[in-house]
């Protein structure tokens, strides 16, 4: 009973200051403090300043152990890919419309890393945790991306090979990777910036994962839970079920136990990513599916991440 109470009280720690943080996204919207150009443009300072910095400031803190690095990386890469596998499988035989095809693809695959999935790192394991889950928000992150253009490519005009070429483009100019990269490079040459301009990031870092919770929480449209759709619910029990349960059984396959573990299940319990809309409006899916998977996920990650660390913990996996 003691480990079980232990166990609810870790999932709680991981998850609540997130669902808090997004409580009060939703509040202050409601109350009108802010608005939808403060959120769009908050959102920018996240992505392009924000996330790199944050990523930055721990890479060159953090101890990266290279190999259970690879591991990591490895199951995730699997996990992903098993995941777009069996979405595409479950695509081509049920969902009958082209437009909803790529977008409930995406919907199961595609979690939110640079938020959700480093806030509930930064909750369950610190510093160090987020050094790892910054280099795997990095790899996964292109993975994403290549798969994204993959699935939402019926339909389009234009050779999809080129469509990949210019999000890879995109990709190696994308903030993130930068920001790894540079910490990256610096640790290999042994060079640490002065404090000042380290302590200077640090305050950055500090506000990202707050200001990007609250900036989800403010975005949330209540009104699209209302056009739920089985394609909807089905992505979404493919995002915070099937997805979590298939990344947690090719981790223990890997080898991958404690913090390693822990990070896979935390960064695949996560919700929809919030890139997912905008590249599915750009590409003429179904934005409206989109929007309701984005709902669903971020109302359902906390209550199944939750549950999920209940049970890994119970087990001594996490």
């Amino acid at each position: 009973m003691q480990d079980f109470l232990s166990s609810v009280g870790f999932a709680m720690g991981v998850t609540l200051p997130s669902l808090m943080l997004l409580g009060i996204g939703v509040l202050i919207r409601r109350f009108g403090l802010i608005d939808t150009v403060f959120i769009a443009q908050a959102s920018k300072v996240v992505f392009y300043l924000g996330l790199p910095l944050l990523m930055f400031h721990n890479l060159m803190h953090g101890e990266i152990h290279l190999g259970e690095q690879a591991v990591l990386l490895g199951a995730a890469v699997a996990a992903t890919l098993v995941c777009f596998v069996l979405a595409e499988l479950y695509a081509w035989k049920w969902v009958p419309d082209v437009r909803d095809k790529g977008v409930f693809v995406q919907g199961v695959f595609r979690g939110n890393l640079g938020a959700m999935g480093l806030a509930y790192v930064l909750n369950a394991y610190g510093a160090p945790g987020i050094a790892a889950g910054a280099v795997y928000t990095g790899a996964i992150t292109l993975l994403f991306n290549i798969l994204a253009v993959i699935a939402l490519s019926r339909g389009q005009d234009g050779s999809l090979w080129l469509k990949i070429r210019d999000m890879l483009k995109k990709i190696f100019t994308n903030p993130l990777i930068i920001g790894i990269l540079a910490a990256a490079v610096l640790q290999m040459v042994h060079v640490m910036p002065p404090k000042p301009i380290m302590k200077g990031v640090e305050y950055v870092a500090d506000l990202t994962v707050p200001l990007a919770l609250i900036c989800a929480g403010a975005a949330f449209d209540f009104r699209s839970l209302a056009k739920l759709g089985d394609i909807s619910m089905v992505a979404s029990i493919g995002r915070l079920v099937v997805a979590p349960v298939i990344a947690v059984c090719i981790g223990v396959a890997f080898g991958l136990q404690g913090m390693a573990l822990g990070i896979l299940f935390l960064m695949t319990a996560t919700p929809q990513a919030a890139a997912a809309y905008p590249m599915v409006k750009a590409m003429g899916g179904n934005d409206v599916a989109c929007a309701n998977i984005a709902s669903i996920t971020t109302l359902g990650s906390g209550l199944s991440a939750a549950v999920g660390i209940v049970i890994l913990r119970s087990l001594g996996l996490m």
